[in-house]
C-alpha cells in the first residue's frame, strides 16, 4: 500500500505538502490539492481517517429516486440500511448525486478526500460516469439494481425480478390472460432490462408468444402511462403488467378515463407494493420488494466487502400480493388481499 513519501516521491514535492493536500489545508492551491488526491487515489493510498475507529463514515450516493418521506420507493431502503448499520457505530451520510456532479468529480477521489470507507450507490444509471469508474475501484462499494463484473470490490443487492416477473405473469395467464401487455420503466437501466427479459422468457414458458405492440419501455413515472395505455387497448390487451407501481397507478387512471373498469374490463399490476398501493381504486395487485432488508442487505453487503470478504450478488426473494386490481379475462371476481 502506498505510503505519503511514495505520492510526494512520484510528484516531487515534500511529504509536508502532500500531507496538506490530503487533509485539505488552506495554504495550497485547488488544483494542486486534487494533483494529491488523484494521485493518492492511482496509487491505493487509504488515509488514516478511514482506518480509525472513532471515525467509522458510510456514505448513501441516490440518484434519479426519492427517498424523503414514507410513501417514497427510496425511504426504507436508506432506513434498512441505517438501522443495520448502527448497531455497529457507523456514521452515515446520505448524499444526493447529479450526472453534473459524476462528471466533476472521481468516484475514489471524492471517497478519499471526505474519509468515507465504503459506499452505497442506489438509482444510479448504467451510463453514469461513476458506473465507469466503478469497474477499477478498489473501495468497498454495494450497489441497488445493478452490477459491475470482475470487482471484487464491489457488490450487487437486488430483489429478484425474473422471479417476481414470473410470479405476476403466472397470475395473469391463471385468469385466463394470453394478451399481456407489459409497460416497463426507463431504457439504459439494468432492472428494466431484466424485467424485460423475465416477461418475455415468462411469456414463452407459457406457451404465449409477446408481441411487439403489446411491449413498451416508458419512465417509472404515472405519466408513461398516457403514451402507451392507447396502443395496447387498441391491440387487444386484457390485462396490463408495470414496472413499478407509479406507472400501473397511471395505467389504471387511463383506463378509468377511456370508460374501462379495472378489473371488469382490465386487469392491471404493478410492481414494488408501495404503501400507496393497497389505497387505489381498486387496490392493486402487484409483486412485493421488501424495501428495509433491501437496505439491510445493502449494509451487509457493504461490511463485508470491507473485512475483505468479496460478495458478487445478493438476491431477495420476490412476494407477490394479490389485490382487486386483477381478475379473470372476461368476467369480474372479486379477490381478496393475498401473499404469496
Amino acid at each position: 500500500m502506498a505510503t505519503i513519501k511514495d505520492i510526494a516521491n512520484r510528484l516531487g514535492i515534500s511529504v509536508s505538502t502532500v500531507s496538506k493536500g490530503l487533509n485539505g489545508a488552506s495554504d495550497i492551491s485547488e488544483e494542486l490539492r486534487q494533483l494529491v488526491l488523484d494521485t493518492a487515489v492511482e496509487m491505493g493510498y487509504t488515509t488514516k481517517r478511514m482506518k480509525k475507529e472513532e471515525h467509522k463514515k458510510l456514505c448513501i450516493f441516490i440518484e434519479n429516486m426519492d427517498y424523503e418521506t414514507v410513501n417514497q420507493f427510496g425511504y426504507e431502503i436508506i432506513l434498512g440500511f441505517k438501522q443495520a448499520a448502527y448497531w455497529d457505530k457507523w456514521d452515515v451520510s446520505v448524499i444526493p448525486i447529479t450526472p453534473a456532479f459524476q462528471n466533476t468529480e472521481k468516484y475514489d477521489t471524492y471517497m478519499l478526500k471526505n474519509g468515507f470507507s465504503g459506499a452505497f450507490l442506489v438509482g444510479f444509471a448504467l451510463h453514469d460516469d461513476w458506473m465507469a469508474q466503478l469497474a477499477s475501484t478498489n473501495i468497498p462499494t454495494a450497489l441497488f439494481d445493478n452490477y459491475i463484473r470482475l470487482n471484487p470490490s464491489v457488490g450487487s443487492v437486488a430483489t429478484d425480478n425474473f422471479e417476481g416477473i414470473d410470479m405476476a405473469v403466472e397470475h395473469l395467464v391463471s385468469l385466463g390472460h394470453r394478451k399481456i401487455a407489459f409497460l416497463n420503466g426507463s431504457l439504459n437501466s439494468m432492472v428494466s432490462d431484466q424485467r424485460h427479459q423475465a416477461f418475455v422468457t415468462s411469456m414463452e414458458a407459457h406457451g404465449i408468444t409477446p408481441e411487439a405492440d403489446l411491449m413498451a419501455y416508458g419512465y417509472y413515472v404515472a405519466d408513461s402511462a398516457k403514451y402507451h395505455v392507447p396502443n395496447f387497448l387498441e391491440a387487444g390487451a386484457t390485462a396490463i403488467m408495470c414496472g413499478n407501481d407509479l406507472i400501473a397507478s397511471g395505467v389504471i387512471t387511463e383506463c378509468t378515463k377511456r370508460g374501462l373498469s379495472v378489473p371488469d374490463d382490465i386487469s392491471v399490476v404493478g410492481f414494488d407494493d408501495l404503501p400507496i398501493s393497497a389505497h387505489l381504486t381498486p387496490p392493486l395487485t402487484t409483486v412485493r420488494q421488501d424495501r428495509i432488508e433491501l437496505g439491510k442487505s445493502g449494509y451487509f453487503t457493504l461490511e463485508s466487502l470491507i473485512n475483505k470478504v468479496s460478495i458478487s450478488k445478493t438476491l431477495l426473494r420476490a412476494q407477490f400480493v394479490s389485490r382487486a386490481s386483477t381478475a379473470p379475462c372476461g368476467k369480474h371476481s372479486p379477490i381478496t388481499e393475498s401473499y404469496i
